[in-house]
């Protein structure tokens, strides 16, 4: 047994009513690590082009997009060796320990509740155009949505993965129209080439473009870096459909790197072709629906609410696919006796972690009232900068972790059977945590940063005095405890 914490080995009941349905092939898993990420090609990346101009963006995509390939062959060599639905939390338990284990699960818990709410306020936003609702009536919008897809991922994992597989698509065919539509009006120097640095080192017009690459110079590509990373973040979550995979250890890998290769492929022609129509990077950076601010460019304002529309389903493909990713998190955390044990209760029939859905739901949505309430007239700021950047801290100190995990099991586990390998190996590893703990750096040098690191620093100090209180004493022997616990025996042998 591992030290400093008790197990409890429980009957064949309890892993019964905690059972998962095997539905998802390797499409379905490509469309799952696409679609938690799509909303990020549709808004947020743009913001980094008041940091870096365009050539900083540029540089920070390319520096951004090496993390992510790293990171997801990582993923892909730990997910088939260890093909439990823990993801993370999974990864860090088999490499160090229980308490290793907890506070991976703890961090990525965090990205993964906070980033949904995030979403469904900028979706309730297109809603409040499209349908000319109050303000006041945003928290209507964000139950409703929040209800609506949460039950959606109740229903069943079969229904949860086809309308997975259908928003990822009809959101790649909103961006496929965009490019189609882009490429017989670029002017990449006039338009892109828009910014320069002013006086005060912030971004300014260049009337008529032909500005510098990087107006900035290297220091605002690297500021850059954690706006570019909403053009990938959220693919890491695709471990925890593991134990609804139908061969994990075959398509595990297989959806990963189609995915990050989807993504990357997106992402360089979303940054070209958005800021390279007659709209420009200094617009774009200061613009809060970059893809629709282009869509009217290209097309007027007439349709402009059907445009907003046709906008929002890259949010619903995202906010959809990290709501059943915060299920199975919680869900795993749960069956091993880290958080309370009723939160891994399956459905009877449908076999879906229905109360690990329903809890995770009501935070996001608890939050977005307590935000709305605390800030007044500056909960927008506060959500858009706060909250988003606690889920980007969370995110890279997760892949601090999970790189920590691949590099800490090929040494210690050597003979751990890995159906697939890294062809980066301990270097993808080292280089991922590097460029993780680049990013957070920079996170630091702005105050709304800074103030989000602290606002989830302390959630995670909350959740490690909870666990060596009492959460270690109530350990149960779930499928990664057992796993972890044979091979530390094997170890010793």
């Amino acid at each position: 047994m591992a030290k400093g914490v008790k197990y409890k080995k429980m009957d064949k009941s309890y892993f019964e009513s905690r059972a998962l349905r095997r539905h998802a092939g390797v499409w379905s898993l490509w469309a799952l690590g696409v679609g938690a990420v799509i909303s990020g090609h549709f808004s947020g990346w743009n913001l980094g082009l008041a940091s870096g101009g365009w050539g900083g963006m540029f540089i920070a995509t390319i520096i951004v997009a090496i993390m992510y390939i790293g990171l997801t062959q990582c993923v892909a060599e730990m997910s088939p060796a260890l093909p439990h639905t823990g993801g993370a939390y999974s990864f860090a338990r088999s490499a160090m320990g229980p308490w290793g284990g907890f506070f991976t699960g703890l961090v990525e818990n965090l990205e993964f509740i906070l980033t949904p709410a995030v979403i469904v306020f900028f979706l309730s936003h297109y809603m409040e155009g499209i349908f000319e609702t109050s303000p006041e009536k945003l928290p209507f919008w964000w139950f409703g949505f929040y209800s609506v897809f949460t039950v959606l991922n109740i229903v069943g994992v079969a229904l949860s993965f086809r309308f997975t597989i259908a928003l990822t698509f009809l959101a790649l065919g909103c961006l496929v129209i965009f490019w189609i539509s882009s490429i017989g009006n670029i002017d990449f120097t006039t338009f892109a080439l828009d910014i320069k640095a002013g006086t005060d080192g912030k971004a300014e017009h260049v009337s008529g473009g032909g500005g510098p690459f990087l107006p900035m110079g290297l220091i605002g590509a690297l500021k850059a870096m954690p706006f570019a990373v909403w053009l990938f973040l959220a693919i890491e979550q695709l471990p925890l459909a593991a134990e609804e995979s139908v061969d994990p250890k075959k398509d595990m890998p297989k959806g990963l790197t189609y995915g990050i290769i989807t993504l990357i492929i997106s992402a360089f022609l979303i940054l070209w072709l958005n800021a390279s129509i007659p709209l420009g990077s200094y617009a774009l950076s200061q613009s809060g629906e970059p893809l629709l601010d282009g869509f009217e460019v290209l097309f007027g304002n007439n349709i402009a609410k059907l445009l907003a529309l046709v906008a929002s389903i890259g949010l619903l493909a995202s906010f959809h696919t990290i709501i059943f990713a915060f299920g199975r998190q919680i869900y795993s955390l749960s069956r091993a006796g880290y958080f309370p044990v009723i939160l891994s209760v399956t459905h009877s029939k449908r076999k879906t972690p229905y109360t690990a859905l329903i809890l995770g739901s009501a935070i996001g949505f608890g939050v977005l009232m307590i935000t709305d309430f605390l800030a007044g007239d500056e909960s927008g700021v506060f959500i858009g900068g706060a909250l988003l950047n606690i889920a980007v801290f969370s995110a890279m100190l997760s892949y601090i972790l999970q790189c920590g995990s691949f590099i800490l099991l090929r040494k210690r586990k050597p003979n751990l059977e890995r159906p697939y390998r890294s062809p980066f190996g301990n270097f993808g590893g080292w280089m991922t945590i590097f460029l993780a703990f680049l990013i957070i750096c920079f996170q630091l040098q702005d105050q709304s940063y800074r103030t989000a690191v602290f606002i989830a620093i302390g959630y995670l100090v909350v959740g490690l005095i909870y666990f060596g209180l009492k959460g270690r004493h109530r350990l149960i022997l779930s499928p990664e405890e057992e796993f972890a616990l044979e091979h530390e025996i094997r170890e010793k042998e």
